[in-house]
């Protein structure tokens, strides 16, 4: 009989701790057991869901992977839907995928009569009794269907991208392979489960290789810093935003409690940032702090993982390093040629069997979306002395001023090594000289003065190294009170 790669490990790993918390823990086979229990009530005697689409709306945890593996073992497509999504978020999610059947916890069933009510959904809760069911479960073939996660990009409305169990077992193998992942690894999980950040490379690389879940509603930064503070991790990965609270909490510690979440953080085997773009500047600040050096990856919902910075070698701040095993990737320019050297920007493409199969119901924009077999990310990077350099998204991201290619990230990424800078965004605008213009909005520290004078010099030095052209480096036009300070984000443009 066929089987699902990752639940065959989970049967092998048997009485290993697949998740624990303060008050429980729970194995691998019982992990199976439920999730056997599941798919047959999902069955419900039939022989074979055969790709029918199953919500489910459940926090981190035994029940999340019970169902997700439930929905699998009965042959149909897991759709893992949003703890935070609106009412009508959720309506859409379900009629785009035709979802037919809900599996959540009373409480949320609750919470959501006129959403089961207006699709007519069956629905299910996680915790079914066990039973001795000599009923076979019907055989799952790797080309098969298995998840839509919801995406919406940066264009139109949110597209169900659908992979197969072969496209998430060789998402999963890639970076067990390259992040050497092993059964006695500890992790936090603590990131949202319908994103592929949380779904494959926390939770799914964990439980191929036997490792142990420490799970959590959502992000709590004294509850976490208290666990690091213990010892209990070996691998945590997050956000850039979540990293930046951590220095900030750190920092904020007295001695002796800081000192014992920083032996934690180092005494780490593994510390990675991805989802968004790390600043260096927060990078290198991590550094010092803790001195873990945080490998930044980049990868997508349509392709998993596609580059990162080594595991063991050079883990440079700014770039998101080479392709991972089994990835090919190659960079295409505006004109259509393909990039063969460093230095010149380009489209990422990206083609191997970690990319997915198709976008649920929309054959066209399927076909539109792929160029020669190689999937178009509509990402632009850059290669570097050997490791690759993300500068933003073709769309939105990539500035166009008189005749140069500016990337937002990389000047949001100078601006905030400024001390007076807490946050900023930088976009183009229309500009009758330039064609586009950078315009950004900032957000100053609390209790800080910034004078305009020496902002606009300060760029002046900064920006120049980024190579950023010498008709954007002034800043101008920034609101201030009598006394000069920057009260209040605003967007204004830098020329």
């Amino acid at each position: 009989m066929k089987s699902i790669q990752l639940l065959a490990r989970a049967r092998v790993h048997g009485d290993r701790i697949a998740f624990q918390s303060d008050h429980d823990k729970h194995s691998y086979a019982e992990l199976i057991d439920r999730a056997e229990q599941l798919a047959h009530q999902l069955l419900d005697g039939r022989d074979d869901l055969q790709e029918a689409r199953i919500g489910f709306l459940i926090p981190a945890g035994v029940d999340y992977v019970v169902a997700q593996w439930g929905v699998w073992l009965a042959g149909g497509i897991a759709v893992p839907l949003s703890l935070s999504a609106t009412v009508p978020e959720l309506s859409y999610t379900l009629k785009d995928s035709q979802t037919c059947c809900l599996i959540a916890n009373q409480d949320q069933l609750k919470q959501l009569t006129s959403v089961i009510e207006a699709f007519d959904l069956r629905t299910l809760t996680p915790d079914v009794p066990s039973e001795n069911n000599t009923d076979t479960l019907p055989p799952i073939t790797p080309d098969r269907r298995a998840m839509i996660l919801y995406t919406s990009g940066t264009t139109s409305t949110p597209k169900g991208v659908v992979t197969t169990h072969a496209n998430i077992e060789s998402q999963i193998t890639t970076l067990v392979e390259a992040w050497q992942w092993e059964s006695t690894d500890r992790i936090p999980l603590f990131l949202p489960l319908h994103h592929i950040h949380g779904i494959i490379n926390v939770m799914s690389c964990a439980l191929w290789s036997g490792a142990t879940i420490e799970p959590f509603a959502k992000f709590k930064t004294d509850l976490i810093l208290n666990r690091v503070a213990a010892g209990a991790y070996t691998v945590f990965m997050a956000v850039p935003t979540i990293y930046v609270k951590l220095i900030q909490a750190i920092e904020s510690e007295t001695s002796d409690s800081q000192s014992a979440i920083i032996a934690g953080f180092a005494a780490m085997r593994l510390m990675v940032s991805g989802s968004a773009a790390l600043p260096a500047s927060v990078h290198e600040h991590w550094t010092r702090l803790t001195n873990q050096q945080l490998l930044e990856r980049y990868g997508m919902t349509e392709i998993g993982m596609a580059l990162s910075n080594p595991y063991h070698g050079e883990r440079r701040p700014g770039a998101v390093g080479q392709p991972l095993p089994l990835v090919e990737l190659r960079l295409k320019s505006e004109t259509g040629e393909i990039i063969a050297g460093e230095n010149q920007p380009g489209e990422i493409q990206v083609c191997g069997p970690c990319v997915f199969l198709e976008y649920w119901d929309r054959e066209s924009v399927t076909i539109d979306s792929f160029d020669e077999g190689w999937f178009q990310t509509g990402d632009v990077a850059v290669l570097e002395d050997g490791y690759y350099r993300i500068m933003g998204r073709q769309s939105v991201d990539i500035i166009k001023s008189g005749g140069y290619k500016l990337s937002a990230l990389e000047i949001e990424a100078a601006l905030l090594q400024h001390e007076a800078i807490r946050e900023c965004a930088v976009v183009g605008v229309e500009d009758a000289t330039w064609g586009e213009a950078v315009a950004v909005a900032i957000v100053v520290q609390d209790d800080t003065m910034l004078q305009l004078e020496s902002l606009r010099n300060w760029c002046q030095g900064r920006l120049s190294q980024y190579k950023i052209p010498k008709h954007l480096l002034v800043v101008d036009q920034l609101p201030r009170n009598a006394m000069g300070k920057i009260t209040k984000p605003a967007v204004r443009k830098f020329f």
